[in-house]
């Protein structure tokens, strides 16, 4: 008879658990069998104790492959598929940045250059390096929250659409996407840094002379 009836997994990581059967093991008599200890200790320095442990019971029992649960799940075919398409994602999120932030700089570049004139005579009338230099990057950064609006939801409808390929986070992370956003808009803003101090050193008469 069973002694009981529960959900485990026992098949690949990415599945819904299924109902399983335990039945005695006198009753299902095998010639190997698994052990699994759940410990508070270190678990790799766990599994030579265990090891003694078992040959002190019986030394002619043999144990192979003495892992850590953690170990297995990280070696397990589910986990190696979807951290290589983790991998492959995040190289080209990567990509992406890189790209973004020169794509940001050339056009905070581009329009201090058309606006040459424009902060040459502002500095001519007076404005301070410091406001120009504020100047530059508060349209900087509104660049950069339209662009990390528009990545949300754009981000969100893409995980909602990849869900199948994410394993252990859900589309709607609110601490990843924080987390990311914050470390975008930390890099559009560095990227902005050169191009609004190099507005912000404009010599007023050269500006008014270039015209």
């Amino acid at each position: 008879m069973c002694n009981g009836k529960t959900e485990a997994q026992e098949g690949q990581l990415d599945t819904a658990p299924g109902p399983a059967v335990y039945l005695p093991f006198r009753q299902h008599p095998s010639n190997d069998f698994a052990v699994v200890v759940r410990t508070r200790q270190d678990a790799d320095a766990m599994l030579s104790l265990m090891t003694a442990a078992v040959h002190g019971i019986d030394p002619g029992l043999a144990t192979r492959d003495p892992i850590t649960m953690q170990q297995r799940i990280h070696d397990s075919p589910a986990a190696y598929l979807h951290r290589s398409s983790a991998y492959l994602v995040g190289g080209f999120a990567a990509l992406a940045l890189v790209l973004g932030i020169v794509g940001l700089y050339g056009v905070v570049s581009y329009s201090v250059r058309q606006r040459t004139r424009e902060i040459g005579v502002r500095m001519a009338l007076g404005a301070e390096r410091g406001t120009v230099h504020r100047m530059v990057l508060r349209e900087a950064a509104r660049l950069t929250v339209v662009g990390l609006v528009a990545g949300m939801v754009c981000a969100i409808g893409a995980a909602v659409l990849m869900r199948s390929l994410l394993f252990g986070v859900e589309a709607w992370d609110v601490p990843t996407l924080t987390g990311v956003s914050a470390v975008l808009g930390i890099f559009a803003l560095l990227a902005s840094y050169l191009p609004a101090r190099r507005a912000a050193r404009v010599n007023p008469v050269d500006a008014l002379r270039a015209e």
